[in-house]
């Protein structure tokens, strides 16, 4: 007898008979009706018990929790809620589960509490939903590039350079850190350290993927980054995952075509294929907005907002078009916005992004040419000398979503820029010469994946979009 998944029993039109399936008990009712979830769906099978034809010391082992294997004969649901149920003819519990320890009770319980059972938190409804999710978009976002003709590329997770500049990295060193060898200043001698110089956990795979794109043309990244901020905000991890397309022959204009399309493929594939985990999810956030002001509340459900940046052309404004709108809307004059827009060059916060999605374009938008002072050192520089080919894409909700740039493959104008930033070219010089044998226009863009999966599942914290977040003070699992 084959064994059968529940999503297979329930959507797959297996013809009534006897079959097997495994899982966990979700809930045993009347001592008469499991309620079966074994991951492969939301939805649980209801298993009907004869309870007079079984031992009462195995009835007794079928908790909540406990990993059971029920076969019987799958026949139409006599009760509402379900097409199919199974009428037990045999139970064996593979592993039992004491009900009174169990954490994963049949009821709410807060996502705080479910962080600290982060191993057992996918057997609730909404984080089994979350990871479904979470392995459909990555399984998207692979099959995208592939059937566009990127080559996947794994760059390094121990590096040596700082490819944002910002010297939040974690040190990677075998030196004992009791007594380290010093040089003659008393500054520890990395030359001594396993690599022979002062490594990091990488944040970025750009610049590797960079020189691989320079010679096989469209390459992508989809790794682990990590970043040393000590920021404790719903939005911040200090071990994320990166993707990071670089295609060389392509200007910005071809990188915001790219970065479309690509975010409305891989947002296209989750609604069609995850339809019943996204109806909870977005029946969930309904539920809790529900207990918000008014004013709080989004102006769209979850599936709503999947299809409003799948259905809508992204529309594209430079920087300094953003400002002048951002200085002349209502929130800016009456200061309804935490950081008032009063002059060019200023940095943009979350809320003057959502403003402009929401509010004034109504649909996603692209940012591009941004002040080269608050970019980084790779983006080309404009002919105005002001600012840099750079472009955010900006999502309803949640703000920049994509980050990326035409590179900077003029030689002369990339040093001017390292040695402004004080960035050693010894440190790069492997960068450098892609600038002196065959330099050409090339172009790319980074997209946290948590991030996506956030925008896609609706869930407002991104330590409940990653299977075990890594946050300051926290390592646990």
């Amino acid at each position: 007898m084959t064994t059968k998944s529940v999503a297979e029993l329930l959507f797959e039109n297996v013809k009534l008979q006897d079959v097997t399936v495994k899982g966990w008990v979700r809930t045993f009712r009347a001592n008469r009706f499991i309620a079966l979830n074994d991951g492969s769906t939301i939805n649980n099978i209801q298993c009907v018990v004869d309870f007079e034809n079984f031992e009462e010391a195995l009835l007794k082992r079928v908790t909540t929790g406990a990993a059971i294997e029920v076969t019987g004969e799958l026949v139409e649901s006599q009760g509402k809620g379900q097409s199919v149920e199974i009428q037990v003819k045999s139970i064996e519990v593979h592993g039992d589960s004491d009900p009174e320890a169990y954490p994963i009770q049949p009821k709410k319980h807060s996502f705080e509490f479910l962080r600290e059972h982060a191993h057992l938190r996918t057997r609730t409804n909404t984080f089994s939903a979350v990871m479904r999710l979470r392995s459909s978009l990555s399984f998207a976002i692979h099959k995208y590039f592939n059937d566009n003709g990127f080559y996947y590329m794994h760059t390094p997770i121990i590096t040596g350079s700082d490819a944002e500049g910002a010297g939040e990295m974690f040190r990677v060193t075998g030196l004992d850190p009791k007594n380290p060898p010093l040089t003659e200043d008393g500054e520890v001698d990395y030359k001594e350290d396993f690599f022979g110089k002062e490594t990091n956990l990488t944040v970025s795979g750009q610049l590797e993927a960079e020189t691989y794109a320079m010679s096989l043309g469209k390459v992508y990244t989809f790794g682990p980054t990590f970043r040393a901020e000590n920021s404790n905000t719903s939005r911040h991890l200090a071990e994320f995952w990166m993707i990071e397309p670089e295609v060389a022959f392509m200007d910005l204009a071809g990188n915001m075509d790219l970065a479309e399309d690509f975010m409305k493929s891989v947002l296209s594939y989750v609604l069609e294929h995850n339809k019943e985990d996204l109806e909870f999810l977005d029946k969930r956030l309904q539920d809790e907005e529900k207990k918000l002001p008014q004013a709080q509340r989004s102006p769209m459900n979850l599936i709503d907002k999947i299809k409003f940046v799948v259905d809508n052309n992204f529309m594209r404004v430079s920087y300094t078009e953003a400002i002048e709108i951002l200085r002349n809307s209502k929130p800016n004059k009456k200061k309804k916005f935490n950081y008032i827009i009063e002059e060019w060059g200023a940095d943009l916060q979350s809320e003057h992004e959502r403003f402009l999605v929401e509010k004034h374009f109504k649909c996603p938008v692209i940012l591009f040419d941004y002040p080269a002072n608050i970019k980084a050192f790779y983006m080309r520089l404009n002919e105005d000398g002001k600012t840099v080919r750079a472009m955010d894409i900006l999502f309803p909700g949640i703000g920049e979503m994509v980050g990326g740039s035409q590179r900077e493959e003029r030689l002369d104008v990339l040093k001017e820029k390292m040695a402004a930033l004080d960035i050693p070219e010894e440190e790069l010089w492997w960068y450098l010469d892609l600038r002196k044998y065959g330099t050409a226009v090339h172009s790319g863009f980074g997209l946290g994946f948590e991030r996506l999966v956030m925008f896609a599942t609706g869930m407002s914290n991104i330590r409940d979009v990653i299977p075990y977040p890594r946050t300051p003070q926290n390592a646990e699992f």
